[in-house]
Parts: C-alpha cells; sequence; structure tokens
C-alpha cells in the first residue's frame, strides 16, 4: 500500500508538471484568439487535479519513502531544478498573457464569429475623438468614426477607434469588419496586430506594441525565475529539498496556490466576467507563484 502511494505521488507529479507546462504555453498563444481557450483551461484543471491528487496522497503517507533510486541527491537537485524552471516559465506567461489579452468586450469575439476581415477603409466622418494620455503625454486618439470599405460597406460605424494619429476626412485605417453583418460596425485599433485577431491563430507574442510589451514582461520575470531556480536547487541540502518535497503541510500550500490561481484565471479563459478578488488574483498571479514557492522553500535551507 505504502509503495503504491509513493509511485502515486510521483506519477501525479510528473503528470502536473507536463499538464502545467503545457497549459501555460497555450496560454501564452492563445490571447490572440477568441475566447474561450479550452486548450489552457483544460489542461490547467488536469494540473490542479494531478496536485490535488498528489496532496492527498501525501497525507495518507505521512513520510518521506525509503532511500530507493530516486531519493539519492541528483535526482532530488534535478527535480527541484525541474520544479523551479517551471516555476519561472509560469510567472512569466502569466505576466505576458495580461498585456496580450485581445478582448474588446463582446464585439470583437462577435466580428470573429460573423467571419470577420481586415480591409483598409477610408473614413467619411469623425464624430467625436478623445485624446488618450499617459503620463501627461498623448499617445493616441480614441474616436467614433465612420468609415467607407471599398467594394464592401459605404458607411461602416466603429466606436471607439484608436490611432495615434488623429484620423480625419480622407484618413485611411485598417479596419476589422465583417462582411456578412455590417450591421456589428468596425474595429480599429493601431496598436494590435488586426490580421492575428482576425484570423483567430495562435500567436505567442503579436507584432504589435501590446505584443512588444508583453515580450518585455515575460522576459523580466523570466530572468527572476532563472536567478532563483540555481539558488533554490543547489544552495539547500539535499535532504532539506527532499523534506519539503514529501511535506504534505508545505505542498499543501503549494497546491492551494495552483488552486487560487487556476481559480483566478478561470473566467479570463472562458470568456465570463470575472469577480473582483479573481481579477486581483490574475493580475498578481505571478507575484503569487513566485512569492509562493521562495516561501516554501526556504524550509530547504535549515
Amino acid at each position: 500500500m505504502r509503495s503504491a502511494l509513493i509511485w502515486l505521488v510521483r506519477l501525479c507529479s510528473l503528470a502536473a508538471w507536463v499538464a502545467a507546462a503545457v497549459a501555460c504555453v497555450w496560454l501564452l498563444g492563445a490571447t490572440a484568439m477568441a475566447r474561450p481557450w479550452h486548450q489552457p483551461f483544460v489542461w490547467g484543471a488536469v494540473a490542479v487535479g494531478c496536485a490535488v491528487t498528489r496532496v492527498v496522497a501525501l497525507w495518507v503517507l505521512r513520510g518521506e519513502p525509503k532511500a530507493d533510486g530516486f531519493t539519492d541527491e541528483f535526482w532530488v537537485r534535478l527535480r527541484t531544478g525541474a520544479l523551479w524552471a517551471l516555476v519561472a516559465f509560469s510567472s512569466a506567461v502569466l505576466a505576458a498573457a495580461l498585456l496580450t489579452s485581445s478582448n474588446a468586450g463582446g464585439k470583437l469575439d462577435a466580428l470573429r464569429d460573423a467571419g470577420a476581415e481586415v480591409s483598409t477603409a477610408t473614413v467619411m466622418e469623425r464624430q467625436s475623438t478623445r485624446e488618450e494620455l499617459s503620463d501627461g503625454v498623448v499617445k493616441g486618439y480614441a474616436s467614433r468614426l465612420v468609415v467607407s470599405v471599398p467594394g464592401g460597406a459605404e458607411r461602416l460605424t466603429v466606436r471607439g477607434a484608436y490611432t495615434y494619429e488623429k484620423p480625419g476626412k480622407g484618413t485611411e485605417v485598417d479596419v476589422l469588419w465583417a462582411r456578412s453583418d455590417p450591421g456589428l460596425g468596425g474595429y480599429v485599433n493601431e496598436s494590435k496586430d488586426l490580421p492575428t485577431l482576425a484570423g483567430n491563430r495562435w500567436k505567442a507574442f503579436q507584432d504589435d506594441e501590446l505584443g512588444t510589451g508583453s515580450l518585455i514582461a515575460f522576459i523580466v520575470v523570466a530572468l527572476i525565475g532563472t536567478v532563483l531556480t540555481p539558488v533554490f536547487t543547489f544552495v539547500p541540502d539535499a535532504d532539506g529539498l527532499q523534506e519539503v518535497a514529501w511535506s504534505a503541510p508545505f505542498q499543501t500550500a503549494r497546491t492551494a496556490l495552483a488552486v487560487l490561481v487556476f481559480w483566478g484565471w478561470s473566467p479570463l479563459m472562458l470568456g465570463s466576467q470575472p469577480s473582483v478578488p479573481q481579477t486581483l488574483v490574475a493580475v498578481g498571479g505571478f507575484c503569487l507563484i513566485l512569492l509562493g514557492y521562495v516561501l516554501t522553500s526556504l524550509r530547504g535551507f535549515d
């Protein structure tokens, strides 16, 4: 019975690691696609389920396994390094994904459902406009426009059109619109990669302003995780690492953290409206993971 539980813990650890890694890879590029994002949600659910099963088995075991081929220092440090590599990667993905969400209310998804395409349109009328400021500097303009699409809609309404320069009559803009339903209006945003959004294609870092920002966020957070990985893999004593890995209380805390982050991100992946607590968890998810694993790894230094 004990031997079976030990192997259950090990297999659940491996399955959770793989599922979490796949979920993060999907999430990194799914933000260019219409919701719901089923793939990262399903893989995330598998990872959480395996983690919970592992914790239950650890509470039943109440102790470390006897010495075998998987308890020597090499395997302990390899396992710890793999875990921290996943922590670094997943934290970086969550930070990047926050900046590249393509959701523009329900309008963008409605356009894609109706067969959206990108066309170069001509502004026929600017009904209103306002400056978009950042630290007191004008970064762009949000306007309500009426545009004409050659070979398509003669008068297409675009609300909240974002452009770097103030549009006027005769200005050409790229617009995302649905030929089958012009009544949906159009979508104009010069800071986003409209062809990628129209094609509903998986793309890790879009060719636009937000894509650049998400890449920078990914690199910065990944570097922090990369620095922490060798510290928590090679500095602590191997016995301390083994104790933490098989400690039911410590692993329960880590699993609760994973469940919390998955709960916070679930509405964003499924396209539903998140609650305020879920929004806070989603925004701070990458910090929660890094800090949570740092705090639960300090025991290994004793």
